[in-house]
């Protein structure tokens, strides 16, 4: 099956791709379904049921919410961030939701969406079920959908497409690969970079002028998510009452007074970049899947050190981010083909490490870097966050989530500089460096992986506290 950059780089809506992003695309391909039936007029009642990590921690995570705002027929990419509160509070009042922004039904938040924090449903961690009847309590429609990271989304009849696209197709790219050993002997064959490789599949799909175009889309979310958090102040919704701090720390970091000053505290800056995408997702802003929300700070702030401190910018422009984001998408699909970006699934290494593996490719390939050397960057970004838990406070994506984008920025910058001395040559391969990582999420208990049962998550809040949605 063909990956896209698209999608793997999806613009949506904090706090998580995989339970919000997610729920929010199945809500949607339930509607399809209905209006493929001719049935959307015959609704009268809905229910839906979260399961896995869903249940356990759907609250924190806003499943509920962005179930209904799916219900609803909005979408991810186009839902205002900024009527979302005032949109949820009028079903909670009103007990009525518009499906598809057009039928009215009667629907109980409170007791049509149920959280099941014990019960799992066979296949993926992060499985849902929505159930339509008409008004004599006949079954409409009932499908089981499965998020299974990034905004990727399955239903029942696709689990051996868990690792796919949600659009599926048969598309035939002029250059196929599935690992980094068939990356790099495609490069080497073909005497192309890893970019260009991977503009030459995406204009299988879109002229290469609108692939630049997207591209730089993507870019302008990122820039404009980093401008928000860097502004907004505050505790984030939830129940921790967690202190936004990037406001205050771009603030001192802007009193800086001369060039000297910025470029040593070019790690700070980093650090804020990070810091201000993942504040903006916590708090259910606007975001670019990277290839997760929960790890979508990584990717945004390495671009924003390759402009702001890399003399290379300054030379390639806006094709060094086409490139970078190209780059370090052919990474991302590597992953997601043969393990997971799901933290439900395999625990933090999937979305920190495989962000970090993705920045620092994307890097070390604007900054010169041959294949090889990116292909040795990706590893050791990927390497030293294996067995990374997931463990989020209250299961709301801010402790330790925030703070773990900032990390895994600063390693990303140090793979990148470290395969950059190199000449490509290292012992253990990207590869390898993934299988280890999908075996390695295997064997992490569950509790691990996104239930808030371990961890940071007892650790720090051994009585459970009344976390609310975001």
């Amino acid at each position: 099956m063909a990956i896209s950059i698209f999608d793997l780089f999806k613009i949506g809506i904090g706090p998580s791709s995989s339970h919000t992003v997610g729920p929010m695309v199945a809500a949607n391909t339930f509607l399809v379904g209905l209006q493929e039936r001719g049935s959307l007029g015959a609704v009268d009642s809905i229910s839906v049921d979260l399961y896995g990590s869903l249940g356990a921690t759907g609250k924190g995570h806003g499943s509920g919410k962005a179930v209904l705002l799916g219900l609803m027929g909005e979408k991810p990419d186009e839902v205002d961030v900024t009527k979302v509160p005032e949109i949820f509070n009028e079903v909670l009042t009103s007990k009525k939701i518009k499906l598809a922004g057009t039928e009215t039904i009667n629907f109980d938040y409170d007791v049509d969406i149920t959280f099941h924090r014990k019960k799992s449903l066979p296949f993926h961690a992060n499985g849902m079920m929505i159930t339509a009847c008409d008004s004599s309590d006949d079954i409409l429609l009932e499908k089981i959908y499965y998020s299974v990271g990034g905004g990727f989304v399955v239903d029942d009849s696709e689990r051996d497409q868990a690792h796919s696209p949600i659009k599926q197709n048969d598309t035939v790219l002029p250059y196929q690969f599935n690992t980094g050993d068939e990356l790099l002997a495609l490069c080497k064959k073909e005497k192309l970079s890893i970019s260009e490789i991977m503009l030459r599949n995406e204009c299988v799909w879109l002229p290469e002028a609108e692939v630049r175009e997207k591209l730089l889309k993507i870019w302008k979310v990122m820039q404009e998510c980093v401008d928000a958090g860097c502004k907004n102040t505050g505790i984030l919704p939830g129940g921790l009452k967690v202190k936004r701090r990037a406001a205050e720390l771009c603030h001192s970091l802007e009193n800086k007074l001369t060039n000297e000053q910025y470029n040593q505290g070019s790690m700070d800056w980093v650090n804020l970049f990070a810091l201000a995408v993942n504040e903006e997702n916590a708090a259910g802003g606007r975001v670019v899947t990277a290839p997760t929300n929960g790890a979508a700070g990584i990717i945004p702030a390495l671009i924003h050190y390759y402009v702001h401190f890399c003399r290379a910018y300054k030379r390639d422009g806006e094709d060094g981010i086409v490139r970078f984001l190209l780059t370090a998408a052919a990474i991302g699909i590597i992953i997601k083909e043969n393990a997971s970006i799901s933290g439900a699934e395999v625990g933090c290494q999937g979305e920190i490490g495989s962000a970090c593996a993705m920045a620092a490719a994307g890097l070390t390939e604007v900054l010169g870097g041959t294949p090889e050397q990116i292909e040795n960057a990706a590893e050791i970004g990927i390497e030293h966050n294996l067995g990374l838990t997931c463990d989020p406070i209250g299961g709301l994506v801010q402790v330790p989530c925030i703070e773990r984008n900032a990390m895994g920025s600063v390693k990303a910058i140090n793979a990148s500089r470290m395969a950059l001395r190199g000449t490509g040559e290292h012992f253990v391969s990207f590869d390898k460096a993934v299988a280890t990582m999908r075996e390695t999420g295997k064997d992490m208990r569950s509790k691990y992986k996104e239930t808030s049962r371990g961890g940071l998550a007892i650790q720090v809040i051994e009585v459970p506290v009344n976390i609310v949605e975001c």
